[in-house]
């Protein structure tokens, strides 16, 4: 089954008419980072954020073509995907071998899993999902349904749904990079927000994102551009590369720091001439960037990075107040003085390359806490009304 394709978000991505069901042969892909609040307390967030988009990378390879992209999205501390019965087994080896990798190499836990949507269907659970094309063969996956949200709480709360790590191949790994410095807020401030419907009330998504819309047009707040306001960095920092050493790769250490720097060093030297060198197109490649990042998503309910002003800040949280005082969503926000950019290159010279944001410091980690405390406060208070009745 080809997944249905849109390219407006603030117009569609809230349309369940936008979306496909996921039939019974597909399951829902679920990774996250267990210890986040211990690793942001040791200033570890970039990496990560760089095991999240690991994990989109090597899905990414083993799902997708060109024709036919996979629905992957990225988390922040983690990430989500639609998976055909086609490609069950090679996504469950992948994840399996990342869960391991990402243990033995960086000391940092990850919990895998696959849940079928047959089971989610059983329990009255629906998935929906559509690609947000970004032009050639460059897609990120959206999501409707309590499908989405049910499958990353499964595998949180029941080892049942979980795969145990092993060693093996990750493919695709060694396209990502995490180069750039963090991208300080030029408006105000980075604005991360989870928002989830209420059961029953997913008509009211729509309306939620034309609201927020009106405060902030989508295209005026993304977090990484304008174009002008962007510079390669001339080499990448030590950090980053730590980070990318860590993958594992046939070339030895010496002609991968020896590539970073130069590729790096050729796409700054092309930018401060002009934008061109050779065959390096770094205004195109700047211009792509830009067009071609997630801070707008749909995961169940919207996920979205944000660089606002303090007035409209303002008008979204009062947004937000009144459908939450309403009884039609939950939700949680965190704010930071910066994003921070993953990138999935495949061939830029090609135009095949997407880019992961979050807030600083786990922006998006930051507002789920927000969010399940919300949860946790909703679900005591409906349970006092049970026991009262």
């Amino acid at each position: 089954m080809l997944l249905s394709r849109i390219s407006d978000f603030e117009r569609e991505a809230g349309d369940q008419s936008c979306y496909q069901e996921l039939s019974d042969g597909w399951s829902i892909a679920v990774a996250d980072v267990i210890a986040s609040t211990q690793l942001a307390l040791a200033g570890r967030d970039r990496d990560v954020n760089f095991i999240a988009a690991c994990v989109v990378a090597v899905l990414t390879e083993v799902m997708s073509s060109e024709e036919a992209p996979a629905a992957i999205q990225f988390g922040g501390d983690g990430a989500v995907a639609a998976v055909p019965e086609e490609h069950y087994k090679a996504v469950e080896s992948v994840l399996a071998a990342l869960a391991y990798w990402s243990q033995s190499q960086f000391g940092i836990p990850l919990r895998v899993g696959l849940v079928p949507v047959a089971d989610l269907k059983k329990a009255g659970h629906s998935a929906y999902a559509t690609l947000h094309d970004m032009g050639n063969g460059n897609a990120f996956g959206l999501f409707l349904g309590t499908g989405i949200i049910e499958a990353d709480r499964w595998v949180k709360q029941d080892s049942k749904w979980r795969l145990s790590p092993r060693e093996g191949a990750l493919p695709g790994i060694d396209n990502l990079s995490c180069r750039w410095q963090p991208l300080p807020a030029k408006r105000g401030k980075v604005m991360c927000m989870i928002i989830d419907p209420l059961e029953g009330r997913d008509d009211t998504l729509k309306q939620v994102l034309a609201d927020i819309s009106a405060c902030v047009p989508g295209g005026v707040a993304a977090p990484v551009g304008p174009v002008q306001t962007l510079t390669p960095p001339a080499w990448p920092s030590w950090q980053s590369l730590r980070r990318e050493l860590r993958l594992p790769s046939s070339s030895g250490v010496i002609s991968r720091v020896f590539r970073a720097f130069i590729g790096s060093g050729i796409l700054h030297l092309a930018y401060r001439l002009g934008g061109r060198l050779g065959g390096v197109d770094a205004g195109r490649y700047l211009k792509s960037l830009v067009q071609r990042t997630d801070y707008r998503k749909q995961a169940g309910g919207p996920r979205l990075v944000l660089d606002v002003t303090e007035e409209e800040i303002i008008r979204i949280e009062e947004v937000l107040r009144i459908a939450e005082y309403d009884g039609r969503i939950l939700y949680g926000t965190s704010f930071s003085d910066a994003a921070t950019m993953t990138c999935l290159v495949g061939d830029f010279q090609a135009d095949r390359h997407v880019h992961f944001v979050d807030g600083e410091e786990l922006g998006f980690w930051r507002a789920s806490l927000v969010l399940k405390d919300k949860l946790v406060q909703r679900m005591e208070w409906v349970n006092k009304g049970v026991s009262s009745d």
